[in-house]
């Protein structure tokens, strides 16, 4: 069996600075609390080795309120200022792991919005990225995700800017679909393509290694939109594509009888799980 190993396969940049920033708290307070806000990964096998060290997931502003003491890592994913605002009440150490790609769109939709923009946010509404720029964003934002959702779009307001942003990990085809329809309403737009260039080169490489190969593997957590993307779009080109989450999730039976075998994998999974993969593929 030939197997070939996608170049993009596993953490990004700013997966793998979120994480190491979270072990460095742990080496550098040793006698405090640490806590992260959200899963600072969508891993549940990173989550469960920080858990095993100590570190605590808070969930939401009424588990920030529980706590008195401790330094709180901000995910990946960034949030809302509203949580920004509650540390500093609360006189909690925080240190900011936010993907700098994400922290630039937090910046765009808050200038943007304090200049009168309307904010569109092109992704998944209930994603914590999405929710994070969605609270950055002012009153006056939407977030839209499928076509069905761009054709009823409105504006409230006639002759007021639309800045449009997209999530990090959304398709760059969808996102372009997505414009072009929104475009056609005759709106003053600007369009800021937020997508991380990382995203699209991944998105791009498991697209022509699917296209190639007998079966496509797609290693992620079950909650990465990046990694769910990947599937999709391998789907596509391989129908022999298979979504693990980790070795034991791989049945070799499906893959006895082909030659060529393509693995990709998201931006949250570990070079570990990939390499194990990788290892029983070729034995």
């Amino acid at each position: 069996m030939h197997i070939e190993l996608a170049k993009t396969a596993g953490f990004c940049f700013g997966v793998k600075r979120a994480v190491e920033t979270v072990y460095e708290q742990i080496r550098c307070h040793e006698d405090r609390k640490i806590y992260t806000y959200g899963p600072i990964i969508h891993n549940e096998e990173v989550i469960k080795d920080l858990r095993k060290q100590g570190v605590q997931v808070l969930h939401s502003e009424e588990d920030i309120q529980k706590i008195e003491d401790g330094v709180v890592v901000i995910r990946s994913h960034g949030v809302s200022r509203r949580i920004y605002d509650l540390l500093e009440e609360k006189n909690l150490t925080c240190i900011d792991a936010t993907c700098p790609f994400v922290k630039k769109i937090h910046r765009i939709v808050d200038e943007e919005s304090r200049k009168g923009s309307y904010i569109v946010i092109i992704g998944n509404g209930s994603h914590p990225e999405v929710e994070g720029i969605r609270g950055w964003a002012g009153e006056q934002a939407s977030v839209i995700q499928t076509a069905e959702e761009a054709e009823r779009f409105q504006v409230p307001e006639t002759g007021r800017k639309v800045c449009i942003v997209a999530q990090t990990t959304f398709n760059y085809n969808k996102f372009k679909d997505l414009v072009e329809i929104i475009d056609k309403k005759g709106y003053d737009i600007i369009v800021l393509n937020t997508i991380c260039n990382a995203t699209k080169e991944r998105q791009e490489e498991a697209c022509r290694i699917a296209g190639r190969v007998d079966a496509m593997v797609v290693i992620g957590d079950r909650r990465s939109s990046n990694t769910q993307k990947l599937f999709e779009i391998c789907k596509n080109e391989c129908l022999n594509t298979y979504y693990i989450q980790t070795l034991d999730d791989l049945d070799m039976n499906q893959l006895r009888s082909v030659e060529t075998v393509g693995i990709t994998a998201g931006a949250s999974t570990p070079n570990i799980i990939i390499e194990e993969v990788q290892r029983l593929c070729q034995n």
